[in-house]
């Protein structure tokens, strides 16, 4: 039995996840809680998050070749990432996906994949407010 086709290959390849990333940066574009984390011009943060997500669902490595090892939580450790950050992200992430109408099972292993690192890169704790008291 041959192995199974990579997610990459499964939802279409690079002008798939092109379109994907894409989608995403029209939306951080205009958010005011993400657009100050990037650069003013957005070109080099679509070229690289394009190249991460193909090699890492199974694409070229080109991404490794260019920039080497990823490296999520150094290449974001200097951002104060909190719930607020990682929920925005998440909103114009898995809307991207959406627009893009990836199908099953692909799309639950892209949106469990967006879940799950948006929650890794997480580096402020949360603070809990307890009778008007903040607590960490």
């Amino acid at each position: 039995m041959p192995p199974e086709p990579s997610i990459y290959d499964q939802v279409g390849g690079e002008p798939v996840f092109t379109a994907i990333v894409n989608a995403f940066y029209d939306g951080v574009a205009t958010d005011e809680v993400l657009r100050p984390l990037y650069p003013n011009d957005l070109t080099d943060s679509r070229h690289h998050l394009t190249l991460f997500l193909s090699q890492y669902f199974g694409g070229p490595r080109t991404y490794e070749a260019e920039r080497g090892h990823p490296r999520l939580r150094m290449r974001h450790a200097h951002f104060e990432l909190g719930e607020r950050e990682r929920d925005a992200w998440l909103t114009h992430m898995l809307a991207a996906i959406e627009s893009v109408g990836i199908p099953e099972p692909a799309r639950t292993t892209l949106v469990n994949y967006m879940v799950s690192t948006a929650d890794f890169l997480v580096n402020v704790p949360r603070k809990i407010r307890l009778e008007g008291h903040v607590a960490d």
